[in-house]
């Protein structure tokens, strides 16, 4: 006869396999939405690789990759860091330390209609920010650290972080200060020195 505490071991050891087995179905199912584009955001903590949804946010993944070809987040940086949450980008026309020039400013000004789907937040996952308008999106975007099934079919989902989580692990590690209710501000400034493709 089974007493409780090996019944809830039993129970707890088929959870942890269950869990494991439906993050590796989420995980396989987002590789098989990545295209072939992938951007590198060169970091004074590392390097972070990332890949696109095409099939998923055609127009946020057309602005972005116009947005890294432009060099508009080249000097741009990281200004929120909630551990366990988010790491966000600044939007660009406000978070760079370099000026824009016309052809910069032309594309960073412009928003994008929010494409939101039934892809699920995870940690990796690249999630456009945006204002109370769902279609306010511009160019700032959090890579998640951590699952987040309270922004799922809210937020546009349009890629996924494919290396560099070491480098996400030492964001979370940064030292940060509360400002307003919810944002973690670096103490320092965590640059996005440059983004390639």
């Amino acid at each position: 006869m089974w007493s409780r505490k090996s019944a809830l071991i039993g129970f707890l050891g088929c959870f942890c396999i269950y869990t494991t087995f439906l993050t590796s179905v989420i995980a396989s199912s987002q590789e098989s939405l990545l295209g072939s584009a992938r951007v590198v955001f060169q970091t004074n903590f590392g390097d972070i690789e990332f890949g696109f949804f095409p099939g998923v946010a055609p127009k946020t993944v057309d602005h972005i990759f116009k947005l890294v070809r432009l060099g508009c987040y080249n000097t741009n940086h990281f200004f929120r860091v909630d551990k366990g949450f988010v790491a966000q980008v600044a939007d660009v026309v406000s978070g760079r330390s370099a000026p824009m020039n016309e052809q910069q400013r032309a594309e960073a000004e412009k928003t994008v209609v929010g494409e939101f789907s039934d892809v699920k937040h995870v940690r990796g996952i690249l999630s456009m920010g945006r204002y109370e308008d769902p279609n306010s999106a511009a160019s700032s975007f959090s890579m998640l650290l951590g699952d987040a099934p309270h922004l799922d079919g809210q937020y546009a989902i349009f890629g996924k972080v494919t290396k560099g989580d070491e480098t996400l692990r030492k964001l979370e590690e940064v030292p940060t200060r509360r400002e307003g209710i919810f944002v973690m501000i670096p103490k320092w400034r965590i640059v996005n020195m440059r983004g390639q493709y």
